[in-house]
């Protein structure tokens, strides 16, 4: 290696300040403007990064120069072979001339073809697929076709379009963070800060340092992360010969000394420590690029070198091996010492492994419809991926339909006066907005920001709002189920379509209408399903025409529902002087039953479900259960709710509603299945008894409801979709086996493995 390019290694290491390259440092400030700018593309989904079909675990680093990367990924290559599973690994192949990808064993192994590093491991990893290409994505889907179990990216930490389940990321014990500045001004790579996105982090060469100075390492990085780093070091398997380029190595004794040595590798001077460490020193180390490709006339002046020092052997490192000439036979004898990866506590290392690669689940949605919807997926999913962890994230209120059915709420509570997202009245608008609504949002950005990169595609239930605050909080590209717009309203606006088709990995539409748009328009939309009679499970609903008949009340589940609720029982009040019927009304979870019947001083409570007017007459059963259930032993609805309403007219229910602004969007949705009248009990009874008394009218109400809504079966096409397509099938049988492996080898219980794990955000 030449002085000056000595001297600018020494620079970068921090190891001596030199003039000339200080005046690189505003170089060294524009790549970390543009590391951060990227790293902030892809935290808010600006650039897009998707889920890979197979679990990956990505090695990398932030320095420029040798970490162990190769020994460590054969490390984790052999551990899951042990496992029982099939690992495959991509690769860039530095310096090779060929371009797109292939696997190292259907090609010629050659150094134009696959690089230096690719040979090495195709060579001491026999039977494990390597795929090089300068598209780790690309490279990890050849894989998958490949029948692989579990991907290793080879130096992937960078790549943030290729999603990853677990970032393991190396720091070198001898020279962590060179002199703290981006290349060319040093040697990073990116920012420490960005070492917040590792799970892991394993310094290596620890033993090449002293205690204390690992100790110091381990300080700066645990500041950062909140996790205490992992420790690593090189060890020696055994000693090869190189005879020749067609011959390859042999096993052999250890070399004579003394010894000199030659090698081009990212940090040369480990290479140099860890031959003093085995009793080697070396009398001369003729140092050169990483990944340079030697010429005769190098070696010939290496071995001019050694004769007149007196070395009787020479050393190099097994990758510089093949980056000799290809008819070069050494005149004197080259030795290469074959190494491994050592970690200094590999249960706690694997064990927390084993816990990252256990997938996380969210399912968003924003609205009390939605959020049963969200629920019930939640719940179906957690069945369908039992090893999965498997939480809610409801924009709206405080969750009460996730945790119903156990599952974890990870969003902080929002309630406003509205009850959700305004999109109907600016009045109401404003009032959400002094009561908070941008704290709320605030404090859910900062909710999404810590599972970032810790979660597998988020499933959201809802609108393209939500989609953006997903996709905008935690970076990767979500699965929409898409339950608000439709083309038999006005449909989603050109932007929308725009975001649905470049940061969607796929859309399920409520109707054929939408998902035919969509698809128009280049989104990957189906219909299979409407998700919203998901919700109405196997309950049918009640032939009409019947007495007494059932009359549902809705009074919705939004704050304005405790004053709606005097409307729903005047209502009832007028039908019932008329007409014998049975009355039930749904209280959904979020409202408060206490605080609702103070809104009916008129009304006594017969019994904890069962309120009667003063008069004696109506009596009005109280029901918290699901709508469906309700709606199947009824004949009419009247309802002032959302969702709620779709479902009972789905069910075949006529829908008796008040005319204003969101309930004639609604009808636009149901069409004669809905009647809107004026917002006073009395209109709302007469058109109620009016329905009732006229069969055949009812029987169209019921049918053109049920055709409006059509049938369910979106959500197990959302979990078929993520149990084929996203490849969570083979991330739960990777979790099982090697989670199995772990407990196994290391005598720990499930819980005691979690111990291990990263808890920041769970």
């Amino acid at each position: 290696m030449g002085a000056l390019l000595s001297s600018y290694f020494r620079h970068i290491r921090g190891e001596r300040e030199s003039f000339p390259w200080r005046l690189l440092a505003p170089l060294g400030w524009l790549v970390e403007a543009s590391s951060r700018a990227r790293n902030f593309s892809y935290d808010h989904g600006l650039s897009a990064s998707r889920e890979m079909p197979i679990p990956v675990v990505s090695v990398g680093n932030i320095t420029h120069g040798g970490t162990n990367k190769t020994p460590f990924v054969e490390m984790l290559a052999r551990v899951f072979v042990d496992a029982g599973l099939r690992p495959g690994i991509v690769m860039r192949g530095y310096g090779r001339k060929q371009k797109g990808c292939l696997l190292a064993g259907e090609c010629e192994p050659s150094r134009d073809l696959l690089g230096d590093e690719a040979l090495l491991l195709s060579g001491r990893l026999g039977g494990v697929p390597i795929a090089v290409s300068a598209d780790r994505a690309g490279g990890v889907l050849r894989l998958a076709g490949e029948g692989v179990d579990i991907a290793i990216a080879d130096d992937g930490f960078q790549h943030r379009k290729m999603g990853r389940d677990v970032n393991v990321v190396l720091i070198d014990a001898t020279c962590p963070f060179g002199n703290g500045r981006l290349m060319p001004a040093g040697m990073l790579r990116e920012n420490p800060g960005s070492l917040e996105r590792a799970h892991m982090v394993v310094i290596t060469k620890a033993d090449q340092v002293a205690k204390g100075r690992v100790e110091e390492i381990s300080a700066a990085i645990r500041g950062i992360t909140g996790e205490k780093p992992f420790l690593s070091s090189l060890a020696l398997a055994g000693w090869s010969r190189f005879l020749d380029p067609r011959e390859g190595l042999e096993e052999c004794p250890p070399p004579a000394l003394p010894a000199a040595a030659f090698s081009a590798i990212g940090n040369p001077h480990s290479f140099g420590s860890f031959l003093e460490q085995l009793g080697f020193p070396v009398v001369f180390h003729e140092i050169f690029r990483d990944h340079h490709i030697f010429t005769e006339s190098e070696l010939a002046a290496i071995g001019g070198k050694m004769t007149s020092l007196g070395a009787r052997s020479l050393i190099c490192t097994e990758k510089d091996i093949f980056n000799l000439p290809p008819d070069w036979s050494p005149a004197v004898p080259v030795y290469v010492p074959r190494v491994h990866a050592v970690l200094a506590d590999g249960d706690s290392f694997f064990a927390a492994l084993a816990l990252h690669l256990r997938p996380r689940v969210v399912v968003a949605s924003n609205g009390h419809g939605e959020d049963a919807i969200g629920s019930l997926l939640a719940e179906r999913l957690q069945s369908r991926f039992p090893l999965f962890e498997v939480s809610g994230f409801p924009l709206v209120g405080r969750g009460q339909e996730y945790r119903s059915r156990s599952v974890r709420v990870l969003s902080p509570p929002s309630e406003t006066p509205s009850g959700g997202v305004v999109k109907y009245s600016l009045r109401d608008l404003i009032r959400d907005i002094r009561s908070g609504l941008f704290r709320h949002i605030e404090a859910q950005a900062e909710a999404w920001s810590g599972l970032r990169g810790r979660l597998r595609t988020v499933l959201c239930v809802g609108d393209v709002y939500l989609f953006l605050h997903s996709l905008w909080g935690q970076g990767a590209m979500p699965v929409l189920l898409a339950t608000a717009k439709s083309e038999r309203l006005h449909g989603h606006w050109g932007l929308e379509k725009w975001l649905l088709k470049r940061r969607c990995r796929r859309v399920f539409t409520r109707d054929p209408e939408t998902a035919r748009e969509l698809s128009e328009r280049k989104a990957d939309a189906v219909f299979k399903g409407n998700p919203i009679m998901d919700l109405a499970g196997e309950a049918v609903g009640k032939p009409g025409g019947h007495r007494p008949f059932g009359v549902l009340l809705l009074p919705g589940s939004r704050e304005r529902a405790y004053d709606d609720l005097g409307l729903l029982l005047g209502a009832a009040e007028v039908i019932a002087l008329e007409e014998d019927c049975r009355f039930e009304m749904v209280v959904a979870s979020t409202l408060e039953r206490e605080r609702l019947l103070e809104k009916a001083p008129s009304w006594r409570v017969d019994s904890p479900d069962v309120i009667r007017h003063e008069k004696g007459k109506p009596e009005v059963r109280l029901f918290s259960g699901e709508v469906s259930r309700a709606a199947s032993r009824s004949d009419i609805l009247i309802g002032l709710g959302g969702t709620a309403n779709q479902i009972c007219a789905g069910m075949g229910l006529p829908v008796v509603s008040i005319d204003e602004k969101g309930k004639r969007v609604q009808k636009k949705l149901l069409g004669e299945a809905e009647s809107l009248v004026t917002a006073d009990p009395v209109s709302l009874a007469r058109e109620a008894l009016a329905i009732l008394g006229d069969p055949a009218r009812h029987e169209r109400m019921s049918r053109a409801g049920m055709e409006r809504m059509g049938g369910g079966g979106a959500l197990e096409a959302v979990i078929e979709y993520a149990y084929r397509t996203l490849g969570w099938e083979k991330r739960q049988e990777v979790c099982r086996v090697f989670g199995a492996y772990v407990e196994k080898n290391s005598g720990r219980t499930g819980s005691e493995l979690e111990e291990h794990g990263d808890d920041r955000s769970w």
